[in-house]
């Protein structure tokens, strides 16, 4: 038996913070506030300055932005949504050929290797590694060729 897995929607974008307030606004979806989270990470001294941004008076991260359905819960110590969300990503480039839009799944780090096999049984292909600060996943594409992450 497989058991559900967490996903949010990824928007590869020049500007998520317009992207953000565009669909918020559209959707009736609440933009999510991280300022404490960031707070947290800068007191601690795991992320810089140049990381952020400010949005409305608050900080933000420069290259990230988040909405999720004012209904569904979120974390408070995050302000990460945990229901339905978009995810909009600051990419350089425009939309050419790799799609804008991909699917981030959340079978967490002790399920992520399994998941990743299993999905190369269904006929994914893994695409590359990506271990960067905050972040180890696995870009893979389905059997047409639309990338998406395995968290």
């Amino acid at each position: 038996m497989t058991i559900p897995v967490h996903w949010k929607v990824v928007v590869d974008c020049a500007d998520p913070h317009r992207q953000a307030a565009f669909w918020a606004a559209a959707l009736g979806y609440t933009v999510e506030d991280h300022a404490v989270l960031i707070e947290q990470l800068l007191n601690a001294g795991r992320i810089t300055p140049d990381l952020l941004t400010e949005v409305g008076g608050r900080r933000a991260w420069r290259t990230l932005a988040a909405v999720r359905h004012p209904d569904d819960p979120h974390d408070p110590t995050s302000g990460t949504g945990l229901g339905r969300r978009l995810l909009f990503q600051h990419v350089p480039e425009p939309k050419t050929v790799k799609n804008r839009l991909h699917l981030d799944l959340h079978p967490g780090p002790d399920a992520r290797d399994a998941t990743v096999a299993r999905l190369r049984g269904l006929g994914a292909t893994v695409l590359r590694h990506v271990r960067e600060p905050g972040t180890d996943h696995v870009v893979m594409a389905d059997p047409e060729g639309n990338e998406f992450c395995v968290q």
